[in-house]
């Protein structure tokens, strides 16, 4: 499934919102240089959806603060249970 991201790098604690819209916003201790923040959001996007961090994919916004993820499962009957 995809899921639309803001990111919010050099925060003072990692953690994951839901706004109204059903974007996340994913507020990351790592600063945005050389990916840094972009591996530390693939990290908490896995821990949040229960999943492996190679199941988790930047789809769109490498450089920009609106991402695009795909979050997959290994196992297919899995996919309903990863909207929380």
């Amino acid at each position: 499934m995809k899921v639309s991201v803001v990111v919010h790098p050099n925060a003072r604690n990692e953690r994951i919102e839901k706004d109204l819209l059903g974007v996340l916003h994913v507020y990351v201790t790592e600063p945005p240089l050389e990916g840094k923040a972009n591996k530390a959001v693939t990290e908490l996007l896995a821990e949040h959806f229960s999943t492996k961090k190679r199941n988790v994919f930047l789809v769109s916004g490498q450089r920009a603060k609106h991402k695009t993820f795909e979050v997959t499962t290994d196992n297919r009957n899995d996919t309903g249970q990863l909207i929380k």
